[in-house]
C-alpha cells in the first residue's frame, strides 16, 4: 500500500540546542533507523513483551509518561518533527526508559515496512492533525487504508486507541473502524491516556474531547 498524500507537513519549528544535541548524541542510542526490514522486538528491547506503537508523539510528554507508568510493555514512538524527537530523546535519557524507542519517519511507512503482521498489542493515535478544511480531509491519517493496515499489524485482541477534539474527525474515525468487520468497539484502551497539551488546548477552546477504542477480533 502506497500513500501518495501525506497526513503531515514538516513545519519549520525552532530546534533548541538541547534538542539538537539529543538528535546527534541520543538518536543513535534510543532511535531505530527506518528500514524495510521488520523490527525484531526481542533484539530491540532484550525481551518479549507487549508492543505498542504511538503515531505522532509530538514533544513526547505523554509518550514518556505512559512508558514510565507501564514498564511491563514496550513502546515505539513515531514522529517526523525534529524538535519533538529531540525532546522525547532527552526524556528517555533523563527517565532511563529502557522500554521506549523512537523512529523519525513517516508513520504509514513504518507500519507497513517495519512492523510485522500481528505483532502489536496496541496502536495509539492521540490528537492527530485534524486538517479541518473540507478540501484537506483527504490528508487525514484515518482513512480506510489506514484501518486495513492497523488490522494487519495488530495481534488478536489488540487495541486501537484514538483521541481527537474535532467532532467531524471523530465521526470519520468511528465510521472508518466500524466499517471493518475485524474491529469491534472496546470500552477502554491498552493504557489509560494521560491528558495531553492538545487536549488541554482543546478544552480551553471549548472543543469536545473524544476517545475511541476498537479491538481487533
Amino acid at each position: 500500500m502506497n500513500r501518495a498524500i501525506r497526513s503531515y507537513v514538516l513545519r519549520q519549528g525552532r530546534t533548541t540546542p538541547a534538542q539538537t544535541r539529543a538528535l546527534e548524541a541520543l538518536l543513535p542510542k534510543y532511535g531505530l533507523a527506518f528500514s524495510e526490514k521488520k523490527i525484531e522486538k526481542a533484539l530491540v528491547f532484550g525481551r518479549e513483551a507487549p508492543l505498542v506503537l504511538e503515531i505522532g508523539s509530538g514533544m513526547g510528554e505523554t509518550t514518556a509518561r505512559i512508558a514510565a507508568e507501564h514498564p511491563e510493555a514496550d513502546f515505539i514512538a513515531v514522529e517526523v518533527h525534529g524538535p519533538g524527537v529531540g525532546s522525547l530523546l532527552n526524556r528517555i535519557e533523563k527517565d532511563k526508559l529502557s522500554n521506549l524507542r523512537v523512529v523519525r519517519h513517516d508513520a504509514v511507512a513504518v507500519l507497513r515496512l517495519m512492523i510485522a503482521d500481528g505483532s502489536l498489542a496496541a496502536v495509539h493515535l492521540f490528537f492527530p492533525d485534524p486538517w479541518p478544511k473540507k478540501r484537506h480531509h483527504k490528508r487525514r491519517l484515518v482513512q480506510p487504508s489506514f484501518v486495513s493496515l492497523a488490522k494487519d499489524k495488530l495481534a488478536a485482541r489488540g487495541i486501537v486507541h484514538l483521541a481527537t477534539d474535532w467532532p467531524d474527525y471523530a465521526e470519520q474515525m468511528d465510521l472508518a473502524f466500524s466499517n471493518e468487520p475485524l474491529f469491534q468497539r472496546a470500552e477502554k484502551g491498552f493504557v489509560e491516556r494521560p491528558e495531553t497539551k492538545f487536549e488541554t488546548r482543546g478544552r480551553r477552546l471549548g472543543n469536545p474531547i473524544r476517545d475511541l477504542y476498537f479491538r481487533r477480533r
